[in-house]
């Protein structure tokens, strides 16, 4: 079984291209923020912003809105999705369900090299700036250790709609500043989750599991309530 898990497990097709680019760009923008729920996106403003024709951009604006980043209104262009506490409460319940069981799939499947690739990404991520002009890197390194702690799982599908619920939970979490004390929190956490990995103790993990996914449905209720 091959243990290793594909760069991103998000929509094919775009690899190499000019619309990939500005997937991958846009798609970071909309899930950090830079965009306001419920706005409409200019286009010409993106093809500026992005450098890009209008094609390429096109494609990658049909691609997120199939992967539910954007919505696509009928003949008058794409809009950022409204925000709301059901979808939120929706998101967390199933990325509790989801995580849960690919975790312990991926206890069950992993090798001694999804344990040094684990052991890497924690460690990467633990040495991580969190500042101000740093805080792009920790999201990437902290993606990068969710999605290797549950590579092994078996099931690209699995992988696909996690990536997809993670990047939708992120426009909830990424809404306010970093929080130095939740991310001590959620650090301690990462690493309980590596020894328990490690320990093959698949039940204690999905508990920890489950509690680290609480933990930041928590920070990410708030920052929705203090943003409506």
């Amino acid at each position: 079984m091959n243990n290793s898990l594909p760069k991103s497990a998000g929509p094919a097709g775009l690899a190499g291209t000019a619309s990939s680019r500005v997937f991958d760009n846009l798609r970071k923008d909309l899930v950090g923020g830079r965009f306001v729920a419920g706005e409409k996106l200019a286009i010409n403003a993106l093809k500026d912003r992005y450098q890009v024709g209008l094609s390429p951009l096109r494609e990658a604006l049909n691609k997120l809105a199939a992967y539910g980043l954007l919505v696509q209104e009928n003949q008058r262009g794409f809009r950022v999705p409204k925000l709301s506490r059901d979808e939120l409460d929706d998101i967390a319940q199933m990325r509790l369900e989801m995580e849960g069981m690919a975790l312990e799939r991926a206890i069950a499947n992993g090798d001694s090299l999804w344990e040094a690739d684990l052991l890497a990404a924690a460690h990467r991520l633990k040495r991580a700036d969190i500042t101000l002009d740093k805080g792009e890197e920790w999201e990437h390194l902290h993606t990068q250790f969710h999605r290797t702690l549950v590579a092994p799982c078996g099931s690209v599908w699995l992988l696909r709609f996690i990536e997809q619920l993670h990047d939708q939970f992120d426009r909830y979490r990424r809404l306010g500043p970093k929080m130095p004390t939740i991310r001590q929190e959620l650090d301690e956490q990462h690493h309980q989750l590596v020894e328990l990995a490690l320990q093959r103790d698949a039940k204690m993990a999905r508990e920890l599991m489950d509690d680290h996914i609480h933990k930041s449905y928590e920070v990410a209720l708030k920052r929705y309530q203090e943003h409506v």
